[in-house]
């Protein structure tokens, strides 16, 4: 196997040294440094940009706030509807699937990497990564970390600066260090 079919079977892969997915991993930050500098007000150039960041995303219908980085741009799935805010960071080594209309705050980043405890293990670059999933209608507040492996439900809320470490169910306010349930949210705190 490839370094390239580990990382995307789950495996432990070489994240550091495997030049193959180095220059993935340029081309992508390449082209969010076009993204980055390019104003907002031209609109055309940013979705042609953004569609080639994400190939699996419709960048008419999504709207991405600069500046934003992602580590490959292919393992990125987004509904229609969903914003990033400002400094918006996807740790993409492993599929992050984001339902539709998602709001994410500014400074957020999405992490689906876990390196090894072992000092040389780590050190001889190995990464493995597990994705992340989140639902329909969530708003993700600013400044909110979400680790590997995480799924949070439809129409949840996360509270600004939490830390997500654990899945999150539907429909609820989940704030903190690790992010806990606070309170279910029914329809009418759904509705506005």
């Amino acid at each position: 196997m490839t370094e390239k079919e580990k990382m995307l079977a789950g495996q432990w892969y070489d994240a550091n040294f495997d030049l193959d997915l180095a220059k993935e991993r340029t081309f992508a930050k390449d082209l969010c440094l076009e993204l980055n500098s390019t104003r907002l007000a031209d609109t055309d150039k940013r979705k042609k940009i953004i569609g080639q960041i994400l190939p699996n995303v419709d960048a008419e219908s999504v709207e991405i706030m600069s500046p934003f980085m992602v580590d490959y741009g292919y393992n990125i799935f987004l509904g229609a509807g969903t914003y990033f805010n400002h400094n918006v960071y996807l740790m993409d080594c492993a599929k992050i699937q984001l339902g539709k209309k998602v709001f994410v705050g500014p400074n957020c980043g999405f992490y689906t990497a876990i390196h090894p405890f072992d000092v040389e293990k780590r050190n001889a670059g190995l990464e493995m990564c597990k994705p992340i999933t989140i639902g329909d209608n969530v708003w993700i507040g600013g400044d909110v970390t979400i680790l590997a492996g995480v799924t949070i439900g439809s129409g949840s809320i996360i509270g600004a600066k939490s830390l997500v470490t654990h899945d999150i169910p539907e429909n609820v306010l989940a704030v903190g260090n690790p992010a806990r349930v606070v309170k279910k949210l029914g329809l009418e705190t759904l509705t506005i």
